[in-house]
């Protein structure tokens, strides 16, 4: 494919593997470019150890994992010898089973092991330090210097130019988009440039001032003398690489030796700047001398985990170089500030060819369709989570805790609170227990709703589940259906648009009826051109040219902001951190409502899905009649500056109607009751609008076209699979998502969302399951931990079906 230059600077693992792909999808004119010798550069991927363990808790990652193994398994540079993770706990052997539960949800054969069956596979392991292991046959190890070596030969053979010992000095930017590469030997003309620097990436990303959340730590890996218990072994590998996650180890084998890597010690964060240049290095750039010290917890673990090794001796080690972002996932796609620069980063070895094919995907056909990439987009961070201090602290963190068994709503210890909205005094009177969101602080549940517990019966769920919990979460649940709560909504992103392009905008952007008349709401899409869902969001109209969007975070002010027209007709702005929301809902809100508003807030006066301006009280409001939790009521914006006189307004006159406080733990129960779908969660790129269940938000009439109407026709006509609801009785067990569903003794899905509903008495748990098995009726198992919980599809929604209570 002629026309579109493309250089990727750096020939490591991710991009040799992005030159092999790019390549094969016919693009001719690929420039590969590295400052170090191919195909050992001196990055992580010249010293990178190699194991490849597919299971995450990530969908996407797992994916991706899945196909590097099948990738560098086919060009015959993988080992393919099992990976097997030992408990040595019960909170450990707990999380094997969870993480069994991952594989089978993602498509990965794996299995339990007894510890008599992990011995069996690994001869080395102590039988008695042992309490059982999961198993994958097909993890392995990968041998990334050869995977560079190779892919960078299929891609010369058609055609791509790798340039080594070049280094990167300038990118040259022309009208807000790359030109060309700048070397210490000249310049590399450049159409597209994907930065795949790795531990260097950060400071290429600088030079077109884009920041780039990445932090370089060093990581200890140290090999044995030659081990007794392994004299003779001829071959690489034979036993399955090792985790022993409890004390932040793993192994692998190289002939009689092991490698043992170590999490546990200190985080050593290096800046990208200083790491030396490759002629400067003693070894390679990305490899810092041993700190034995720091080891010394590793060796006299292993020595007790496996016996053998008191036989040996260390011999050599490295303090080696990767690349930690502050949320764990990679850092991929285009910067907001330049065109045409791609970053594919903070990607280690055991996802680089996935990344690689998802990058080729989305830089020739526009759209990744293999897999979801919301949670890996680069433009998804706030701009507090691009500060260098809160960058440096979350990476170290996560480098502590990346063996830690970490719960679905664990919030993080540090850099705590960062955002707050206006009515945190007030939430933090009523005791509110806060968990964080997006650098949000957000009750889960408040304390000085106690008194609500006397009289109802509040199921207790098991351990997992109550961890982050509190009965008063079902007492505010049900409170909510009983009389009037208020839900602090701060959190939504909130976008504004304006300007005499606004309509066109709008609706070219998104699949709803954006032109309708000046007050009304409207739920919609964002779509990709295949048609997978990019996000839902609520417009709306305020004015005019004037529209109030409620979006699920940057990604959508990202996506709104790249389809500017360019004759200026449209103005985009966030308007979130100048803002605040309270969602006044309940039967008895617009008893609240109609003494504090003026307006008429009757029925027939302010229609479900409309919006007005007013003022509550000597407070201007925008309010719109929209409710998360399927009861009457609205949700009501005004500036920060006024947020805290809103809720007191709001407060003192709804003592007289049993007003609360209610925490998002309650806020998840009833909206599953309603069945409202949480983008990222119960819906992804993957994932289009009839299969998901929201067909209903797409508009059919009108000439005009929408991103993604033509290839929503198409899919239209075969949903092969559904998101579905399902209920799950006599227990108090609620399963938190991630699990797999069970037809039989087959594996036919996976939970999104789950809570208890405490109005209808129930556990619920959405999933997606092929359409043949979504009929209300169906009797299916949830596999939870070490049990299958007996559940069945239901109709929904499970609460208000006929939509009086909403709509009252």
């Amino acid at each position: 494919m002629a026309g579109r230059r493309v250089v990727i600077i750096g020939a490591g693992v991710v991009g040799a593997a992005l030159a092999d792909e790019l390549s094969a999808k016919g693009w001719d004119d690929v420039t590969v470019v590295d400052q170090g010798p191919v195909p050992v550069t001196g990055g992580s991927s010249s010293h990178a150890p190699g194991l490849v363990f597919q299971t995450n808790p990530s969908k996407t990652m797992t994916e991706m994992a899945r196909y590097t193994v099948e990738k560098f398994s086919a060009l015959g540079c993988f080992l393919q010898v099992g990976g097997l993770e030992v408990a040595t706990t019960p909170g450990r052997l707990a999380e094997l089973r969870r993480r069994h539960g991952w594989a089978t949800a993602w498509g990965v054969e794996g299995r339990l092991l007894t510890p008599a069956e992990c011995v069996a596979l690994h001869s080395l392991l102590d039988p008695g330090r042992v309490l059982g292991g999961f198993f994958v046959p097909t993890d392995g190890l990968a041998k990334a210097v050869d995977a560079v070596d190779i892919q960078l030969r299929l891609a010369r053979e058609r055609g791509v130019r790798v340039l080594e010992r070049h280094e990167v000095r300038g990118i040259r930017v022309e009208d807000d988009r790359v030109a060309a590469v700048v070397t210490d030997r000249g310049e590399i003309p450049a159409d597209l440039v994907v930065c795949c620097a790795g531990i260097w990436g950060p400071k290429i990303a600088d030079l077109v001032g884009m920041a780039l959340p990445l932090t370089p730590l060093a990581h200890q890996l140290a090999w044995t003398g030659p081990v007794p218990a392994l004299r003779g072994q001829a071959e690489e590998a034979v036993r399955p690489i090792l985790r022993h996650q409890d004390a932040d180890l793993y192994y692998r084998e190289r002939a009689d030796r092991l490698g043992i890597g170590f999490y546990g010690h200190r985080p050593m964060p290096v800046r990208p700047a200083d790491i030396l240049p490759v002629e400067a290095a003693e070894v390679m750039p990305s490899v810092l001398p041993f700190t034995a010290g720091d080891f010394a917890p590793a060796w006299a673990e292993t020595q007790a985990l496996l016996p053998a090794t008191r036989e040996a001796e260390i011999e050599e080690g490295i303090n080696g170089l990767f690349s930690f972002t502050t949320d764990n996932m990679p850092l991929l796609g285009e910067s907001p500030q330049v065109k045409g620069f791609w970053v594919a980063e903070a990607v280690w070895v055991t996802h680089s060819a996935g990344v690689a094919r998802a990058m080729a995907e989305w830089l020739v056909d526009g759209h990744c369709s293999s897999f979801d990439l919301h949670e890996c987009d680069v433009n998804r961070f706030e701009p507090h989570q691009l500060a260098p201090d809160y960058v440096l602290t979350r990476a170290a963190q996560n480098f502590v805790e990346v063996y830690d068994i970490i719960h679905p709503l664990q919030p993080p210890e540090n850099l705590r609170p960062l955002r707050v909205s206006p009515f945190h005094a007030r939430q933090r009177e009523l005791g509110a227990c806060f968990l964080e969101a997006g650098g949000w602080e957000r009750p889960q549940w408040y304390g000085a709703n106690a008194p609500l517990l006397e009289g109802r019966d509040i199921p207790e769920p098991d351990g997992w589940a109550a961890r982050h919990w509190s009965p008063i979460v079902g007492a505010e649940a049900q409170a909510s259906r009983e009389s009037v709560a208020l839900y602090d909504m701060s959190a939504l992103k909130r976008i504004e648009v304006s300007g005499p392009g606004a309509v066109a905008f709008l609706r070219r952007l998104s699949t709803g009826d954006i032109g309708r008349p000046v007050g009304s709401v409207t739920y919609c899409l964002l779509l990709d051109a295949d048609g997978g869902i990019r996000s839902d969001i609520t417009v709306a109209r305020l004015g005019r040219d004037l529209f109030q969007v409620g979006a699920n975070g940057n990604l959508d002010l990202d996506w709104l902001h790249r389809h500017l027209p360019a004759d200026g007709s449209v103005v985009v702005r966030d308007i979130t951190a100048g803002t605040c929301c309270v969602g006044v809902w309940g039967p008895r809100a617009r008893d609240l409502m109609e003494p504090l508003a003026g307006a008429d807030f009757s029925r027939d006066g302010f229609g479900y899905f409309r919006g007005r301006r007013g003022h509550v009280g000597t407070v201007p409001v925008t309010a719109l009649r929209l409710s998360y939790i399927g009861e009457l009521g609205w949700e009501l914006y005004t500036t920060a500056d006024l947020g805290a006189k809103l809720w007191d307004t709001l407060w003192e006159e709804g003592q007289s109607h049993g007003i609360i406080a209610g925490g998002r733990g309650a806020f998840s129960s009833l909206r599953l009751e309603k069945g409202y779908r949480a983008f990222g969660t119960d819906m992804t790129c993957e994932h289009d609008p009839y299969e998901a269940g929201l067909g209903f938000a797409v508009r059919q009439a009108g000439e005009d076209d929408f991103i993604g109407r033509a290839a929503l026709r198409e899919r239209r006509a075969s949903v092969r699979r559904r998101l579905t609801c399902l209920t799950i009785d006599g227990s108090a067990a609620v399963v938190m998502g991630k699990e797999p569903v069970y037809d039989g003794d087959t594996c036919v899905g996976y939970v999104t969302s789950a809570a208890y509903g405490h109005t209808i008495g129930k556990g619920i748990a959405y999933a997606w399951l092929p359409a043949a098995l979504s009929t209300p009726g169906q009797a299916l198992r949830i596999g939870y931990f070490d049990r299958r919980i007996a559940a069945v599809v239901a109709e929904e929604p499970l609460y208000d079906p006929a939509m009086k209570r909403l709509r009252g």
